[in-house]
C-alpha cells in the first residue's frame, strides 16, 4: 500500500513539472508533407495504401449491394455514392465495375437500364466476412471499450466512433444493434433530445488498461526468463507513469536522421510518459511530457485497428476527447521513426512502421486475411492510367471522361501510383472527402 501511495506521489510531482518543462523539440526539417523530400517516403507503404484503398471501394460497394433486398442495383444510382466510395468524375463507374468481373455482375435490363449485382463467389465471401466479424466481435468490443477508456470523460460520440467501423472490425449494424449487445462494457446515451449520441463507458477493466506496448515488454521479459514480481503485476494494472521506449523503424535511405537527431531521439525514448489510459487533464499542451503521451496515444489506437493505419482526418475528429494536439498531423511527421505518413491525396493515411515488414503486414488478423483474399480477386497491380475526354455521355449519366484501355475486359483493376513532389493531382480516391486539408499543416 506505500509503495502505491508513492506513486502516486510521484506522478503528482511529475505532472506539476509538466507545467515547467523545457519546449527543445525533434521535428522535421519542413513543416509541411508537400515539402518531404523523396528519400524520405517509403514506397513500399505508399504502395500498401494504394492498394488497399481500392479494397475499402470494393467492400463499401459490396457492403452496399449486400443490404438491397434482391442486391442489386441500377449502375446510375452508384453515381450518388460518388463520394462515399471516392470515385470522382473521371472514373466511369461502370468500367470500374467491370474491372472486377469476378465479384461484380453487369446486365441490362429490357428498357435497357444498366444493372449491377454480385457474384454467386462475391455473395460467399460476404457471408465469410460476416462470419469472420462475428467470430472477432468480443475482440472488437474490447478495443471500442479501451478507446473509451482513454477519453477524457470516458464516453464518445457515437457518429464520431462509426469512422472506425471497418478499420476496428466491426459489423455493418454497429449503430442501431451492435452496441447494444455488451451492455457490461458500454451503453448508448444521449444527455438531451437535441443532443448527439454518444457512447459511454459502463465498467473500467484494469485489465485492458495496459498498453499494447506494455504487452510486448512483458513477453520478451518473459522469454527472457524474467519474472515480475507481485507488486509489478499490481502496478501494471494501474496506469501511471511509463518509460518503455518505442520501437523504431526509419526510412532505410533516411540514415542520417541518426546523424542530426540521434541525441534528441535518445532523449524522447528515455523520456518518462503517461500512460493513455491515465487521467491526462493535468498535462500543459504543447509540453514535451503532452506529446510524448500523444504518441502513447496513437500508438495504442492505431494498434487496435486492422491494418495498423487510419485515415489522419479520422484522428482528428478526436483531439479534445484524447488530449492530442491540434497540429496532430506535425507531430506524426516529427517522429517518422514511430509513423509513416502516406501523403496520397488530400487526405493522409498514417501507418505504425512496425507493424509493417516492406508493404507487408506482420501479424494479420482474420480479417485482414479476409481483405487480401478479396484483393486477390480484385486483381490489383498498381499500373498507370491514361485519360482522354469523350464527348459521348455514357450509360450511367454522362460523365464525359472515360478510361483509355486496350484491355478493357481483363479482370486486372489497375491503379495509378506515381510518384510526385507535390499533392497538385487530385488522387481519385480521396475527392471532396477532407476535413484537415494541407494548409492545417503549414
Amino acid at each position: 500500500m506505500n509503495s502505491m501511495r508513492f506513486g502516486f506521489l510521484e506522478l503528482n510531482s511529475w505532472r506539476r513539472n509538466c507545467y515547467n518543462s523545457h519546449r527543445e523539440r525533434f521535428m522535421t526539417t519542413s513543416k509541411r508533407v508537400q515539402d518531404r523530400s523523396k528519400k524520405k517516403r517509403v514506397h513500399q507503404l505508399e504502395e500498401a495504401t494504394e492498394k488497399w484503398k481500392i479494397t475499402s471501394k470494393i467492400v463499401f460497394l459490396m457492403e452496399l449491394l449486400k443490404q438491397e433486398q434482391e442486391m442489386v442495383i441500377p449502375v446510375r444510382s452508384l453515381s450518388h455514392y460518388r463520394k462515399q466510395i471516392n470515385l470522382p468524375k473521371p472514373h466511369r463507374i461502370s468500367d470500374f465495375l467491370r474491372k472486377t468481373p469476378k465479384l461484380f455482375e453487369l446486365y441490362k435490363d429490357h428498357k435497357g437500364v444498366l444493372w449491377c449485382g454480385l457474384t454467386q463467389k462475391a455473395e460467399v465471401l460476404m457471408e465469410e466476412h460476416k462470419r469472420v466479424i462475428e467470430e472477432n466481435e468480443d475482440k472488437a468490443a474490447e478495443y471500442v471499450t479501451r478507446f473509451l477508456m482513454m477519453s477524457v470523460d470516458k464516453r464518445l460520440p457515437l457518429e464520431k466512433i462509426a469512422h472506425f467501423r471497418r478499420d476496428f472490425g466491426l459489423p455493418m449494424d454497429f449503430r442501431t444493434h451492435w452496441v447494444h449487445q455488451y451492455p457490461q462494457h458500454f451503453r448508448v446515451v444521449k444527455p438531451s433530445l437535441d443532443d448527439v449520441e454518444f457512447l459511454e463507458l459502463v465498467s473500467w477493466n484494469p485489465d485492458w488498461a495496459i498498453t499494447e506496448l506494455e504487452k510486448k515488454n512483458m513477453k520478451m521479459l518473459e522469454v527472457e526468463g524474467v519474472t515480475r514480481t507481485e507488486t509489478e503485476a499490481e502496478s501494471s494494472h494501474t496506469p501511471g507513469l511509463l518509460s518503455l521506449p518505442f520501437n523504431l523503424k526509419f526510412p532505410a535511405n533516411f540514415k542520417r536522421v541518426h546523424s542530426y537527431y540521434g541525441a534528441k531521439i535518445k532523449l524522447f525514448q528515455e523520456r518518462s510518459y503517461l500512460s493513455p489510459y491515465a487521467d491526462a487533464k493535468g498535462l500543459k499542451a504543447g509540453s514535451l511530457e503532452f506529446d510524448k503521451r500523444a504518441v502513447a496515444v496513437m500508438h495504442e489506437l492505431l494498434s487496435f485497428t486492422v491494418e495498423k493505419r487510419l485515415v489522419t482526418d479520422h484522428l482528428t475528429h478526436f483531439r479534445s476527447e484524447l488530449v492530442m494536439p491540434q497540429k496532430l498531423m506535425r507531430l506524426l511527421l516529427k517522429h517518422c521513426g514511430i509513423f509513416y505518413v502516406s501523403e496520397r491525396g488530400k487526405r493522409f493515411s498514417v501507418f505504425l512502421t512496425e507493424a509493417y515488414d516492406g508493404s507487408e503486414l506482420i501479424e494479420k488478423s482474420p480479417l485482414f486475411l479476409w481483405r487480401e483474399k478479396l484483393l486477390s480477386l480484385v486483381g490489383y497491380r498498381g499500373r498507370k492510367k491514361k485519360f482522354e475526354v469523350d464527348s459521348e455521355s455514357d450509360a450511367e449519366g454522362g460523365d464525359g471522361l472515360r478510361l483509355l484501355q486496350s484491355d478493357s475486359d481483363v479482370e486486372d483493376l489497375d491503379v495509378e501510383l506515381e510518384q510526385k513532389g507535390t499533392l497538385e493531382y487530385k488522387d481519385p480516391l480521396l475527392e471532396n472527402d477532407s476535413e484537415m486539408d494541407v494548409a492545417e499543416i503549414s
